[in-house]
């Protein structure tokens, strides 16, 4: 089931697989079943967390989140929940911190794979130098949403 809003950053739609959120789209997104209209509390819940990370009231999520991805894959998203709010890290930064210090680019591969971005802070994530590198959302997304932490949007 999915359910769709409008919120700052356009319309998003948000999925649930049994009462777990499993999937973000972007409204440039096309997710790979109709446009349904959710009703599941987890899902409105969903939003009313994201609602109040938009308005800087919220700084961690907590919902059940449905993850379907290799043991790497969860290592490395489970390792970006790390990030705290309004902070980055880097690639090589978790490559380290999931001990595999040489997986840097392995890490950017399965944070490209993050089904969840927002709530698994993959837009947090920076090259080595500082840099803006990849996110599915675009690195215009990126920089908004870095931005929004840092309180320059509301």
């Amino acid at each position: 089931m999915i359910l769709f809003q409008q919120t700052p950053l356009g319309r998003m739609g948000i999925a649930e697989d049994d009462g777990q959120i499993a999937h973000v789209f972007f409204e440039k997104d096309s997710p790979s079943v109709g446009d349904e209209d959710g009703e599941a509390p987890v899902l409105q819940e969903a939003f009313q967390q994201l609602n109040a990370y938009f308005q800087g009231r919220l700084k961690t999520f907590s919902l059940p989140l449905c993850l379907k991805g290799t043991v790497f894959q969860h290592k490395v998203w489970q390792a970006t929940l790390q990030c705290p709010y309004g902070r980055t890290t880097t690639y090589k930064d978790l490559a380290v911190y999931i001990n595999n210090p040489k997986a840097s680019r392995a890490v950017g591969l399965a944070l490209n794979k993050n089904p969840l971005p927002i709530f698994i802070p993959c837009h947090r994530v920076l090259g080595r130098y500082g840099d803006l590198t990849g996110y599915r959302g675009g690195l215009a997304l990126k920089e908004t949403l870095l931005q929004w932490e840092r309180g320059k949007y509301s």
